[in-house]
């Protein structure tokens, strides 16, 4: 009940103004400064390479949703953003039960994720698997390709080799952190990764004519979908959609703003409690910026429509009891309006 009278509260500020939004301790006074990102460590970086091959027939069906082989590419490092900075690689470990997480879109051990890249990788070796694994993993990469560590889900055998491989600060030891950059920034990684990214492109297309049947399908709604599958999985089901369209065809015009307001203060409100994380440099640049959108009505039909199914879909993400939600949401509400920021990269603005 509190965290829906701060909403509550929160609304009728956004909607009708009664109540200043500084009251309600939701946006700081002055507008917030634009955060600083973190530093990123060197490393390899998501980009365009040309011993890098896409098959011909998949370019071809990308293509006809407006994704070239540039546009690809910039979806990549677009989605490494809040992943690894970037980077390739940035390994880190069992901060948020994954045991670990590595690669351009994070695969991890505990969601079963990274297992098909390693024996890809393998395959992909054939008879210099042995020489190429010793020469990238020479500490860990016996136990990194064994059946105990490619199973799905890990065994326990291979779960507390990887636990012990990591400090007493949580995370990865510098030998498996290292082993771990050098095996995901090889040439026929990257390769690795890209396939896969394709086929989850591929997957895309076919969820976003299920999801939006009337079309257009724009690059926007792309982004959008793209992020939603590799950070939850999936969409919503088609009964949660068509509820939500009717919900949305019924409301009256007046209605409109007060309800996506109280969608940005439910945000608002999750980032300022207790068990969030990933948005603490983020969410008030995001909600001074976002409320600016709102009250000078800079929104269109298709944004107001994408940020309903958004939150439709962020208030199911699940892990480590809810976790992200509130960074689930910054991430696509960012791609939406085109401002917004995430992991301190900040894009876009709103000038009042």
């Amino acid at each position: 009940m509190g965290l829906r009278h701060i909403v509550a509260g929160v609304v009728m500020a956004l909607g009708v103004a009664v109540v200043p939004a500084n009251a309600q301790g939701l946006v700081p006074a002055a507008p917030p400064v634009a955060p600083v990102p973190p530093e990123r460590p060197a490393c390899r970086e998501v980009a365009d390479l040309p011993f890098l091959t896409i098959d011909p027939d998949s370019a071809a069906r990308l293509g006809a949703i407006g994704l070239s082989r540039a546009a690809i590419f910039a979806q990549m490092h677009e989605t490494s953003i809040p992943e690894t900075m970037g980077c390739w690689a940035m390994p880190v470990g069992n901060f948020d039960s994954q045991l670990v997480s590595v690669g351009m879109s994070q695969w991890n051990f505990g969601t079963g994720s990274l297992q098909p890249l390693l024996k890809a990788w393998k395959k992909a070796r054939r008879g210099r698997f042995g020489r190429e694994r010793r020469a990238l993993m020479p500490a860990y990469g016996k136990t990194i390709f064994s059946r105990d560590c490619l199973a799905v889900p890990v065994k326990d055998k291979c779960r507390e080799k990887i636990l012990a491989a990591h400090g007493a600060d949580g995370k990865l030891n510098p030998v498996i952190r290292g082993e771990f950059n050098a095996l995901f920034e090889s040439d026929a990684m990257l390769q690795v990764q890209l396939d896969t990214y394709l086929v989850l492109l591929e997957a895309v297309r076919q969820d976003l004519l299920r999801v939006f049947p009337e079309g257009p399908i724009t690059l926007r709604k792309v982004r959008w979908a793209v992020d939603t599958k590799v950070q939850q999985g999936g969409f919503p089901l088609d009964e949660d959609l068509a509820r939500l369209r009717r919900k949305l065809a019924a409301m009256s015009e007046g209605e409109r703003w007060e309800r996506l307001g109280a969608i940005f203060a439910w945000y608002g409100a999750l980032s300022r409690s207790i068990d969030q994380d990933g948005v603490q440099r983020d969410w008030a640049w995001n909600m001074d910026r976002w409320r600016c959108l709102l009250d000078t009505r800079r929104i269109d039909p298709e944004q107001y429509e994408m940020l309903h199914l958004t939150f439709l879909r962020s208030r199911t993400a699940i892990g480590n009891s809810g976790r992200w939600q509130a960074l689930t949401f910054e991430r696509r509400a960012k791609i939406i309006l085109g401002v917004g920021s995430v992991s301190g990269k900040t894009d876009g603005e709103c000038l009042r």
